[in-house]
Order: C-alpha cells, then structure tokens, then sequence
C-alpha cells in the first residue's frame, strides 16, 4: 500500500506538473486530421504552381504548435491559487485563485480514452467575454490526477491515494433506467441533425451546381411518385421524417446519458457522470446549490416526462439544459424527476409540485394577442407577396390554417403561467412549447426588478425579476398583476421595495 497525502500547501502540488507525455501520440495526429482542408486543396488546386508547399507548410507548422503546446504546458497549485503556463515564443500565464474556483469538469473523449486520459476544464463562473475565457483548460491529464485535482480545487482537501482502501462512500441520488429509452423520441434531437444535414448536402450541391432532380436515385425516386396524389405523399415523408428523428433521437440520448449516475458524496458534493463514447463527470457543490428547474418541452410533457437542471453558482446556463454542466437528471417520468429535485434540495417534497397562484385574465389577453396575431401577420405577409405573384396563393391559406393552433398555444401559455411563495423557495412557471418550473432559494436572490413595457402598462400587469448570481442569472414572473406582483416581491425579498413603495396616506 502506498498513502500520499496531497494538499494546496503541500510540496507536491507546489511544484509545476507537465501535461501527460502521452498527449504527444495525440495531438500531431488530431492536428494533421484538422489541417487535411488546406492540405487537399493546395496540392489540388496549386499543383504545378508551388501551392502544394504553402499547405504543406502550413499543416507543418499548426503540427509544431500543438507538439510545443503539450511539452510547454505546465501547471501547479500554489500560494492559494492555480497556475497554469504554456507557449515557446510567446509565453502565457494565467493563474486563478481557489475560492474563486466554481466547478471543475472532467470530460474523456474517445482520444483521451485510448490513453486513460482526461481533460481537466477548471471554470471559475465568471460570464467574460470570448469562448472559453472564464476557463483554465488542462487537456491531457490521467485520469487519477484528474480526480485529484478535482478533490483539491473544489473541496480544498487532502487527498489520499490508497491502493488497498475502498472508495469514499457516497449515496446514488438517480441511476439511469434503460425504460426511459421511450422518452427520447419526444425530446426531438434528432430533428437538429437532420437540419444539420440537410442544410450541408444542400449547399455543397448548391456550389458544385448539382440539381437534385438530375441525381440517378432521386429521379428515379420522383418519377416513380409521379402519379401519387400530393397529400399521400405528405403523409408518407412526414412518417419516414418521424421514424428517422426518433431513431436519431434515441441513438443521441444513448450517447449522452449511458451510465447515467447521480451521487452525493461525503463532502457536500452532488457529482455527475454520464456519456457512453465521451465521459464526463460534473461536481457540483451544495453550497453553491441556489434552486431547480424542471423543464417539460411540449412532446415530452405529453409523453409524461420531464428533465431536471441544477441551479447554482458557476454553472452557466446551456442550450438544452446541459451544456452548461448542471443537468441533475436525463428526459425521465415527471414524478421520477419531482423525487430527485425533492432529494437534491433536501426537501421532503419538489416545491416545483406546488398549486401556484394564476395570474389575471388580462395576461390571457396578451397571448391570445402575440399568438393569433403572429400567424395573421405572416398571413398578410405571404398574401401580399401573393398579390404580386412572388409566391403561390395556397400559402397564405395554408397560414390561416394554423390559427386554431395558435389560439390553443396562447390559452395554454397563460394555463401555465403562476407563481408562489414555499418556504424559503420563490415558485414561477411560465411557458406551453418549451414549459418551465423553476424553484429558487430566497436568501439567494441579490435583488429585485420590477419592469413593464407600454401594453403592460395598459393592463396592469408588470413583470418581476429576481436578479441570481447562478443559472441563467435572472428569473422572471411575468405579467403578474400589480398588486400580487409586488406582494410577491417584497414576500420573496423582504425590505428590498420598501423604500421604493409609495403608501396611500391614511384618511
């Protein structure tokens, strides 16, 4: 057995730590793959010219960049900070104090895997400007000293490596279940790649001047539904879109969520690994924990299911509720996912499930208005453009097909609109496509907003936003009624309004 104890004061994470050697068998290749666009088009186009030496030049020198890169990288934990420096002519240095250290997110992709690598992403929160600016990336670590860091800059504690000890205990909070398979269908992801490759084969053979109907297998495929009636073969391409979205769909949710596991370990952290070809595990630390979401999307709140992300300081809202790091629990039943937020919280019960108060009529007014007069809008648009024979007239009246649909968005839409007061929680839900309940932690709200537009005005209703140094940042109530708005504010914030509330003097 052998037992080294490691802290940020200790000498062996004072010293400066190289990135994995290992990386060097990596990286040159991962850069030629990258570079193979310029390589093939200057041997290509500039052959005989001396073209193909400026590529080859080229791919020589970004293979150089990223071998000095891995063997210049250095990092340590020192004088209650991280340190990482790299480059050979031009040298950086980028150094973060721990307690300003929020997550640390350790991702193997399939390049790392090969090797028992990880890449270390060491966020301190921070909304900067740039892609990746609020990050410190350490992206050729082993998988033990990944851990270790992990343990260090988020805990601040000693690490024990133990060959012979068993694993710090930790309780499983959600473990995926391979029934939840049916709910990936409803999520529509699919549909993004389908886009996505549609989108690309459509400008390549719009380049290269391809027409698609002088294509062997499509033509073959238009003129054998020649003499198909136009609303069978609607109906058939929207059952073969259908069939290959959610085969895409499940195939992505596989993906993601394989080994999908939600622990709460000794030290107050709720930990996340999930990923079947990239891994990663996510830390997040209770007391950074400001509230939940549960967000129900329209197919998958039909389906009876919903999806559960983190609230908390450091983790950035992302596209999807997950990119940002914060997803508590996968598309799963709803009462699976009120059970978690309920475990999560240490609540004896998700105050997301909670009767929230309704809003006035006048706030179904307004979505009525936005929903039916969106369509009657682009109805007109696409009439006029009718008119003056830009476009075929069926469109227009196509359009107008769409308003029962609208109105039943709207009438939904203002259905789930509510708010209350749980305890130390502020409720709202708002929202009918993309529906969503989120659950916040008063004494973590750091004040209070209260605004209304011109219509708003009109009718009475204001808008009230607890402004939150996690998640998306703010959280709206919207199109509260005055009184109710401001009861609500002042009951979610207690004396924040109070110099700002004008009182009726007394008769």
């Amino acid at each position: 057995m052998s037992t080294a104890g490691v802290t940020a004061d200790d000498t062996e994470l004072t010293h400066w730590h190289r990135l994995d050697r290992r990386m060097l068998l990596i990286r040159p290749v991962l850069d030629l793959v990258k570079s193979l666009p310029v390589l093939i088009g200057t041997v290509i186009l500039g052959r005989g010219n001396g073209w193909e030496w400026f590529g080859l030049g080229i791919t020589a020198l970004t293979v150089l960049i990223g071998i000095s890169h891995v063997l210049t990288s250095r990092y340590r934990v020192a004088d209650g900070q991280v340190e990482w420096t790299t480059g050979l002519l031009l040298r950086k240095h980028r150094a973060i104090p721990l307690d300003r250290v929020r997550t640390v997110d350790v991702t193997s992709e399939p390049k790392h895997r090969l090797f028992s690598l990880s890449a270390v992403r060491i966020g301190t929160g921070r909304h900067a400007q740039g892609p990746g600016s609020d990050q410190l990336v350490l992206d050729a670590v082993s998988e033990t000293e990944a851990q270790r860091l992990r343990t260090v800059l988020l805990h601040r504690k000693e690490v024990v490596i133990d060959d012979e000890a068993a694993p710090a205990p930790e309780q499983v909070v959600a473990e995926v279940d391979r029934k939840w398979l049916r709910y990936a269908p409803f999520t529509l992801s699919g549909l993004a790649v389908v886009g996505a490759v549609f989108a690309t084969v459509w400008h390549f053979a719009h380049q290269l001047n391809i027409a698609p109907e002088n294509v062997g297998p499509l033509r073959e495929l238009l003129d054998g539904l020649a003499g198909t009636a136009v609303w069978l073969i609607i109906v058939v391409a929207a059952v073969a879109l259908l069939v290959v979205v959610s085969l895409l769909s499940v195939g992505g949710y596989v993906l993601s969520f394989w080994n999908f596991k939600l622990t709460r370990e000794t030290e107050g952290t709720l930990h996340i690994r999930r990923g079947l070809i990239t891994t990663r595990s996510v830390s997040i630390e209770e007391d950074r924990l400001r509230g939940v979401e549960v967000k129900e999307p329209l197919p998958l709140r039909l389906a009876g299911g919903a999806r559960l992300t983190a609230i908390a300081g450091g983790l950035r809202e992302g596209k999807g509720g997950d990119k940002g790091g914060g997803l508590l629990l996968p598309p799963a039943p709803v009462g699976r996912v009120h059970e978690v937020a309920a475990e999560v919280l240490r609540e004896n019960f998700d105050p997301a499930t909670v009767p929230l108060n309704r809003h006035p009529r006048r706030a179904l007014t307004r979505r009525l208005t936005r929903a039916v007069g969106g369509v009657l809008i682009l109805a007109a648009v696409l009439a006029g453009l009718a008119w003056i024979e830009f476009l075929p007239g069926w469109m227009w009246q196509v359009t107008l097909g769409f308003l029962p649909f609208a109105a039943l968005v709207g009438w939904d839409r203002y259905r789930n609109l509510g708010h209350a007061i749980v305890g130390r929680y502020l409720v709202s839900r708002s929202g009918s496509l993309a529906r969503s309940t989120v659950a916040i932690r008063r004494e973590g709200i750091t004040g209070i907003v209260v605004s209304r537009s011109f219509f708003q005005r009109r009718a009475g209703l204001i808008t009230v936003t607890a402004p939150l140094a996690a998640g998306r940042g703010g959280y709206q109530v919207v199109d509260v009624g005055e009184a109710a708005g401001l009861a609500m504010a002042e009951r979610a914030a207690p004396g924040l309004l109070t110099p700002f509330l004008r009182r009726t003097p007394q008769r």
